[in-house]
């Protein structure tokens, strides 16, 4: 691994020294310090997508429950209108009936 070592180098001057072994870099404090920057904004943009992540599949769960949920409800609602359609069509001969029965009574 690199060691690093603080000076008082500009960007332009960040290069390994001279006499050192391989390796070693040399690095001001600002610059340090905005690379420690650049480091803490990364970890934070992770967590945050960590956390939006976990929310999404959250509600992505949930959402495949209530599905669930409905599709028995749609299930039940299409039973419940398959018997009123034929309760409908019962009550339909029933009522023609006594209407032809009426009919011959009018005869």
């Amino acid at each position: 691994m690199s060691e690093l070592s603080f000076g008082t180098e500009t960007a332009e001057e960040v290069r390994p020294e001279q006499g050192s072994g391989p390796g070693t870099l040399a690095m001001s404090a600002s610059e340090f310090a905005a690379l420690e920057e650049r480091v803490l904004r990364a970890v934070n943009l992770v967590k945050r997508e960590r956390v939006a992540r976990a929310e999404a599949e959250e509600r992505a769960t949930l959402a495949e429950v209530r599905a669930s949920e409905q599709a028995d409800q749609i299930d039940n609602l299409q039973k419940e209108i398959s018997g009123l359609r034929a309760e409908r069509e019962d009550v339909k001969q029933r009522v023609d009936k006594l209407l032809a029965q009426l009919d011959e009574l009018e005869v």
